[in-house]
This record gives structure tokens, C-alpha cells and sequence, in this order.
């Protein structure tokens, strides 16, 4: 017989709802945090929201980051971000390295003085330093990327909320949507409080997250749409525990395996996506807890009507009747 790896036994009969307050009511005040710690202490936001220059030079010397910062420390910067570029192109004498400059002053962008200094400061190392590219985002361009990034987000929530709504119900819709936002602003809230970086990679990340998690969650909805019909006479609380329980298996091993391979990026893969990482690597986790715990009781607390099938009708009530 064939031995198969499993991070849940094959038939699981656990009780997603015996502590819900705790978990459902936790996940309300991790959302309530967050956007206590996203208004209190704002987010750290990179040179694609804040304006600033990107420098990218070319040196025949190994790149050390360590001594690029150096020869930059006494020249009057803001935040300023430097990374080595690896490509399988690149020759042995072809060493590239991207400098980020963020600009001092949000209404102003990086002077072309300021520039200068920093080229002539990073000859000191090398000599020969050639830059082949200098690229600013002034405040007006960068002010435009926010919005933009704030009305992609919006518009993939609107898209998964119509797309959910066709294909089961509204109730399922608004549970879906309810729990990617969940997911989107505690993991905004964990940026904002241990100031992490949060540029367009970080975006991208929260698109990701959005994309994997409505996917967990259709695996769940789907499951319970098929036992609404299978199991007529059940209710409603009964037949959301079986469709968690009989999707666990695949919920984890998806889970599980997404986070190995995000992990190692995150470890190995270097600064430039580091954050990008780890934004996927938390939004994973969320996604995972809120298919679980947040979307089917937020449609259990709605309620679906069953009025075309046998009695038991869900509503709040039901909800509230719970083991403690």
C-alpha cells in the first residue's frame, strides 16, 4: 500500500464553531488594531509612494553594500535603499547595483545636485563607476501610484464580490469579500506596526493575497453549496462543519506547501522581495484562518434561505446557540 503524507487524517469531525467568539470575535479586533495602528502610526512608505531616485550603476568591483552606504552617510539623504542586481547575463566584470533615494521633502523630488553628489561620492569606491540609469517618481507621480494601488485593490474586492454573488448567493458574496478584507487589513496593520517597508511590491503582495484566499474560501463555499443539497434536513451550522471538515485536508496541504515555497523566497531570496514575501507568507495564513473561521460564520450570522428545501433555515439565533 502507498504511503501518502497527510497533514489532517482523512475524516476529521472537529467543531469550527465550539469557541467562535474567541475566534471570530478575535479576528474583529485584530481588524479594529490594525486600523488603530495604521492611523496612529501610518505606513512606511517606499520611494514608489513617497517620490525619490533610483540609481542604478555598473563597476568592474565586486558591489559591497556596506561600503556603498558608507561613502553616502555624510551626504544629506532621506531614506536610502541599496541593492545588488543579479542576472545570469551579466558578465564577471559586470557588477550592478540599484541605489533608492527617497526624497527629503514630500512636496519636492531629488535635485539634480543632489544626484551629482551622490554619483561623485560613489566613484570614491570605484573610479570607473559607470551609472547607466537614473530614473526620479516626483510627489505628483507618486501621489497617483497611492490612488491607484488603493483603486485596484477596490476593484478586485468589487470583482470577487460579483463573481462570488453569480455564482452561489449574496450571503456567500458578502462573507467572501468580508474575509479578503480581513485578510488585507490585518496584514496592512502588521505593516504599519513594525514599520516594514510598503512600496508597489507590497500592492502586489496584497493582490496575490486576495487571489489566493477567495480561492480557499470558493473551495469551502463549494463544498457547503453541494451538502445544502445532499443533506436537506441537517442545519445550517451542522452542514458548514462537515464542508470545513471534509475540505481540511486540502486546505492545509495547499496551505502548507505555499508557505515552504514563500518562506525560502522570503529567507533567501534578498531584500528586494523580502517584503513582497512576506506580505504573501502572512496573507497565506490569514487567508487560510479566515476560510475557516471568518467567511461561513459571517454567512451563518446572515443566514441563508432555505425556504425551497426542508426547514432549517439559518439565522443569528442559530448562530448564538453555541457550546461555549
Amino acid at each position: 500500500m502507498a504511503w501518502r503524507l497527510r497533514l489532517a487524517p482523512e475524516k476529521t469531525s472537529f467543531d469550527f464553531f465550539r469557541f467562535q467568539w474567541l475566534t471570530f470575535g478575535g479576528s474583529m479586533l485584530l481588524m479594529v488594531a490594525a486600523f488603530v495602528a495604521w492611523g496612529v502610526m501610518g505606513l512606511n512608505f517606499g520611494i514608489d509612494f513617497k517620490g525619490g531616485t533610483t540609481i542604478r550603476t555598473e563597476s568592474a568591483q565586486p558591489v559591497d553594500v556596506g561600503a556603498y552606504r558608507a561613502a553616502l552617510e555624510g551626504l544629506p539623504l532621506g531614506d536610502v535603499a541599496i541593492t545588488e542586481v543579479f542576472d545570469p547575463s551579466f558578465g564577471p566584470e559586470q557588477n550592478v547595483a540599484m541605489v533608492r533615494i527617497a526624497a527629503l521633502d514630500a512636496t519636492e523630488a531629488v535635485t539634480p545636485e543632489t544626484i551629482a553628489a551622490v554619483e561623485e561620492a560613489l566613484r570614491t569606491i570605484d573610479p570607473a563607476m559607470t551609472f547607466p540609469s537614473v530614473e526620479s517618481v516626483g510627489p505628483k507621480v507618486s501621489g497617483e501610484l497611492v490612488w491607484g494601488s488603493i483603486i485596484a485593490v477596490a476593484l478586485t474586492s468589487a470583482a470577487v464580490l460579483a463573481y462570488i454573488w453569480m455564482r452561489f448567493e449574496w450571503q456567500f458574496a458578502l462573507g467572501g469579500v468580508l474575509a479578503l478584507l480581513h485578510d488585507v487589513f490585518i496584514t496592512i496593520g502588521i505593516f504599519a506596526l513594525f514599520q516594514i517597508k510598503f512600496d508597489l511590491t507590497i500592492i502586489a503582495g496584497l493582490l496575490t493575497i486576495l487571489g489566493y484566499s477567495i480561492n480557499d474560501t470558493v473551495v469551502v463555499f463549494d463544498r457547503l453549496r453541494e451538502n445544502l443539497q445532499k443533506y436537506k434536513t441537517m442545519p445550517l451550522r451542522d452542514v458548514m462543519n462537515l464542508s470545513v471538515n471534509e475540505t481540511l485536508s486540502r486546505t492545509l496541504m495547499t496551505s502548507t506547501t505555499t508557505l515552504i515555497a514563500v518562506g525560502i523566497m522570503m529567507v533567501f531570496g534578498g531584500d528586494v522581495i523580502r517584503g513582497f514575501c512576506f506580505a504573501i507568507f502572512l496573507g497565506v495564513i490569514l487567508g487560510t484562518y479566515s476560510s475557516v473561521y471568518v467567511a461561513k460564520n459571517i454567512v451563518l450570522m446572515i443566514g441563508l434561505d432555505r425556504s425551497e428545501k426542508p426547514k432549517n433555515k439559518g439565522t443569528p439565533d442559530e448562530f448564538a446557540n453555541v457550546d461555549a
